[in-house]
């Protein structure tokens, strides 16, 4: 009897306190006598999603939050107190009688709470579509809900969700970036719907715009001609007197998609394919992910064109012509002629396959057609545009502008037709004019008459012309000279470069295809104080590298030595590859020099110049701290992506390392020297050469020892630089335990040990991420690996970089991995080096 009251006695305890407590929950429902605590959490009914608390990677504070709940690397799309961790796993969260969700930690502090209409019986659910919403119990509609997080969206769009205006209310559903990947509190990068003019998405970067979508054209946005709705995407844009949104859905349910605002400025769409199979997410399109994506590259009119430099349009030059030849059209063009509507002569210039311009200040009316909209232009005389708003149709709707035309570009496919208004005098150049092109006809039959009364006057003049014809004679072969002489330099330095497509190239470029700029002897003489020896650089096989000034721009001059056979051929494939490259972590060219036997480049100079000389100098090393460096890795890889996959021409650089990094101002990198890169065309995939040219260090194992080389090539080389820049050292001349290991086999040693944070250098431990120097360890270790079709391709480092929850696999033994090879003492083998810019070029050429 005792043990059954002591029994009894037990339960009734129980029962009481589970009164005062809170009553556990089951399924995607959370009623008001229920919580969830940390530890605790909430599936929606097709177990999609989940919702509880997570810590972000590298973080012990504790969020509330949603993710997908199937995919086995914790993937978050929704914070409730990103700017309100809790610092502990005592954070509670329920439902207050209000109908308000409420989230409390350990002292019952309210740290976040949502703002609803009052309910009786309130219900908090959360849905497969991965939205949390209030409800009233008696409504079990969804869609009638009180309040719901697809309204305040952190950093992820999904399917269903609105990014854009309720204009009734005033809401402003935006993207905004986490801090960082282990920070997700709120960043400096927004991507949202600006309502003005005819709409468009941008991303802001603080206040600054960084890129533009376009206004929605029917189909898309006019910025992105690649996005079309098909049997498994439908994008669809609203705009009425009560929304203003963009929206997206996926009709095939075995495919799960997300668009994501992520912390280094990227808009990125990724998809995964819903079955087993899966192992991560397949980022299939980004922004900005070329330069002329960028907001207002080539300033007000300027075009930009992803293959060659900004240029100005039919009737327009640079506004500052000295830097444009520079290569820096952020300045833009101005008009050659003003136009004067009230004479009526004024006309437009059509240009195709254009992204139209910003249209926040734009003039719209839907109901208008492109007749119509040049009648309401030529009315303005403020007006400088025109274009049809939608394409749909075979087009309808009319945009107008009466300000400068900002961010244009133009497209190899895609885009729309673009109504430039220009002056009579310009249009007479143009074959879009019919009238002007009458015009020039008669101009030249009066030219014909006078040429005729001039003939007929010479016939009568006698001696005394005869007398003048000889003085002419005479200016005009020193004139002739002097022309000759400037032409010349231009065909010296095709003919060059041309001469060198046999052995470089597989005939993909012209003469016509070369855009860059030729700058007389004295010109550089001058900028460089008559190349002195206070503005030397540094000096190699090829020549030497001064700092100059040039147009009051800092410049770096590469000046070839007159017997430096090897700084000719790489003369050549600068002019070839560099001059066409657009990208803000590769290096410009910004001009050259041919006088008789005198060849210079020159460079943008780099105020930090190059990695090594900070990397591997303990003095200065300190000063790369662990964002920086972090910030050099994904800009390095960015640029490689470029040459690799989203340049004009797929290009392998063949000499990447750390002297070849060069660092501007703020520490970021620019990727130099091209003298020995390759272009791949059509389908290539690999070559192989007789003339290895590189640094030892930073080779492949498969070009090294068989002189094939890939764009898995510049992985390796890449994956090298990586984990010297992680470890502060050079993996030429790094041994470890009596010479036994190199970095790389080092690296590999302490990362099975589980020891990987072992390798970091020791002057950037109080400023590191050990989750961000981990993940970069490990890329590094993938890039290196032996066999070439293990390592990743710059796309996939480029996503792990940029990604916590992506999955990566284990890498495997290193390519190089353990002695010291034979090529380091190997006699038959001839070294030269030489420096641009502290840039440092080997060659190694088997005898």
């Amino acid at each position: 009897m005792q043990g059954l009251h002591l029994f009894i006695v037990s339960c009734l305890a129980l029962l009481a306190f589970s009164s005062q407590s809170s009553i556990a929950f089951a399924g995607d429902i959370l009623t008001l006598n229920q919580s969830i605590r940390d530890g605790q959490s909430l599936v929606s009914s097709g177990g999609t999603f989940e919702l509880g608390f997570f810590s972000p990677t590298n973080s012990n504070n504790r969020y509330l939050g949603i993710w997908y709940k199937k995919i086995r690397d914790q993937t978050i799309v929704w914070i409730a107190n990103r700017d309100d961790p809790i610092t502990d796993s005592s954070g509670v969260l329920k439902l207050s009688k209000d109908g308000n969700l409420v989230l409390l930690n350990q002292s019952q502090t309210l740290v976040w709470s949502t703002k609803s209409s009052k309910a009786e019986n309130p219900v908090a659910q959360i849905l497969d579509s991965g939205n949390l919403v209030i409800r009233e119990g008696k409504d079990e509609d969804p869609k009638n809900s009180l309040w719901q997080s697809f309204d305040y969206p952190i950093h992820t769009l999904l399917p269903g969700m609105k990014l854009g205006w309720n204009l009734r209310t005033g809401l402003d559903r935006v993207l905004t970036s986490w801090k960082s990947e282990s920070d997700p509190s709120t960043g400096i990068y927004k991507f949202g719907v600006d309502s003005r003019g005819s709409p468009q998405p941008f991303i802001w970067k603080g206040m600054a715009i960084e890129y533009r979508s376009g206004h929605w054209n029917g189909l898309q946005f006019s910025a992105v001609p690649e996005m079309k709705s098909d049997n498994i995407m439908n994008y669809s844009f609203t705009s009425n007197s009560d929304e203003l949104y963009y929206s997206f859905s996926v009709e095939n349910d075995s495919v799960l998609s997300r668009l994501l605002m992520n912390p280094f400025g990227l808009l990125e769409r990724y998809t995964w394919l819903n079955d087993d199979k899966s192992v991560s997410w397949n980022r299939y399109w980004f922004a900005p992910k070329d330069q002329c994506d960028y907001y207002s590259v080539c300033g007000a009119y300027g075009i930009c064109d992803a293959s060659a430099f900004c240029k100005c349009p039919r009737g327009f030059k640079p506004r500052d012509n000295q830097s444009w030849v520079m290569r820096n059209g952020s300045g833009g063009c101005v008009r050659k002629t003003q136009f004067d509507c009230r004479k009526g002569d004024d006309g437009f210039l059509k240009l195709q396959g254009m992204k139209l311009p910003d249209t926040s200040m734009a003039f719209v009316n839907e109901s208008m057609n492109l007749q119509e909209c040049e009648v309401a232009c030529r009315r303005n005389c403020s007006c400088t545009a025109y274009a049809n708003s939608k394409v749909t149709g075979g087009g309808s709707g009319c945009l107008y502008w009466t300000g400068e035309l900002i961010d244009l570009r133009v497209y190899s496919a895609g885009g729309q037709d673009l109504y430039l208004r220009l002056a009579a005098s310009e249009l007479a150049n143009s074959q879009d004019s019919g009238t002007q092109s009458s015009k020039r006809k008669r101009l030249t039959v009066g030219l014909s008459v006078a040429v005729c009364v001039s003939v007929l006057l010479l016939a009568f003049s006698g001696c005394f012309l005869w007398k003048r014809k000889t003085d002419r004679a005479v200016l005009s072969r020193k004139t002739e000279q002097r022309v000759s002489r400037e032409k010349n330099q231009s065909k010296q330095l095709l003919d060059l470069v041309l001469s060198s497509g046999r052995d470089y190239y597989s005939g993909e470029y012209n003469k016509d295809d070369i855009e860059l700029p030729l700058f007389d002897f004295s010109t550089i003489a001058i900028a460089t104080d008559n190349f002195s020896e206070t503005n030397k650089l540094g000096k190699g096989g090829f020549g030497t590298v001064y700092k100059g000034m040039l147009e009051g721009q800092d410049i770096a001059v590469k000046r070839l030595s007159k017997n430096s056979g090897q700084g000719v051929e790489e003369f050549k494939n600068e002019v070839m590859l560099i001059a066409k490259l657009q990208h803000r972590n590769l290096v410009r060219l910004l001009g050259s020099c041919i006088d008789g036997e005198e060849r210079m480049l020159i460079y943008e100079y780099m105020q930090n110049r190059s990695l090594d000389s900070l990397l591997f100098d303990d003095g200065k090393s300190s000063s790369l701290d662990w964002p920086n460096r972090f910030q050099i890795i994904g800009g390095i890889a960015r640029g490689i992506l470029y040459l690799h996959q989203d340049s004009r021409f797929r290009i392998i650089h063949r000499d990447l390392k750390a002297s070849n990094v060069l660092l501007d101002g703020k520490m970021k990198p620019k990727i130099s020297d091209f003298g020995m890169a390759r272009i791949f065309g059509g389908d290539e995939t690999e070559a192989n050469t007789r003339r290895v040219v590189g640094t030892y260090g930073y080779m492949s194992p498969e070009y090294a020892m068989d002189g094939v080389f890939s764009v898995k090539s510049d992985v390796f080389s890449f994956g090298v630089l990586v984990l010297e820049i992680v470890s502060g050292k050079k993996n030429r001349g790094f041994y470890y335990v009596n010479c036994e290991l190199n970095l790389l086999s080092y690296a590999w040693k302490l990362w099975r040990e589980g020891r990987g944070l072992e390798l970091m250098d020791e002057s950037m431990k109080d400023s590191c991420s050990t989750g961000e120097v981990l993940r970069c360890i490990q890329v590094g270790l993938l890039c290196v690996q032996e066999r070439p079709e293990e390592r990743p391709t710059m796309s996939s480092v480029v996503l792990m970089l940029s990604s916590e929850t992506v999955t990566m696999p284990q890498p495997k033994r290193p390519g190089f991995g353990g002695e010291r090879s034979p090529l380091d003492t190997d006699e038959s083998s001839k070294l030269e080096s030489c420096t641009v810019n502290q840039m440092t070029i080997t060659v190694i050429e088997s005898r």
